[in-house]
């Protein structure tokens, strides 16, 4: 298997292995701001933002209802921590979501980029 082959599989908790970050945000508006700074901040290399989703919730003792935007946020461990500090400096929300995923296989040139943009 080749170098870049290898890259791909690249996983677990070494600092250039790949993560999902999954945070919700009030309205797109605010999504947008916050992926844009993400992305400007190198904390995150790409910012997919899913408008339309309705979150049920228990909060404050009371199930909620509300419409929010999904960020699927691409990053690298190493970036996690500081990413996290991050959200919870510019999120409006008291509790951000904050849910780190870790790809089973990344595609070896999707994952050079994404640790070349997060460098």
């Amino acid at each position: 298997m080749d170098a870049g082959a290898q890259g791909a599989f690249e996983g677990g908790d070494r600092p250039g292995a790949p993560a999902v970050v999954l945070v919700t945000a009030p309205d797109l508006a605010v999504g947008r701001e916050l992926a844009r700074t993400l992305v400007e901040e190198r904390l995150v290399a790409c910012v997919n933002l899913v408008p339309g989703l309705t979150s049920v919730y228990r909060w404050e003792g009371a199930v909620e209802e509300a419409s929010e935007v999904l960020l699927v946020m691409k990053t690298v461990r190493r970036r996690v921590a500081e990413l996290e500090r991050r959200v919870r400096e510019l999120h409006p929300y008291d509790v951000p979501e904050f849910v780190v995923l870790a790809p089973e296989h990344t595609g070896a040139r999707y994952l050079a980029w994404l640790i070349a943009e997060t460098a």
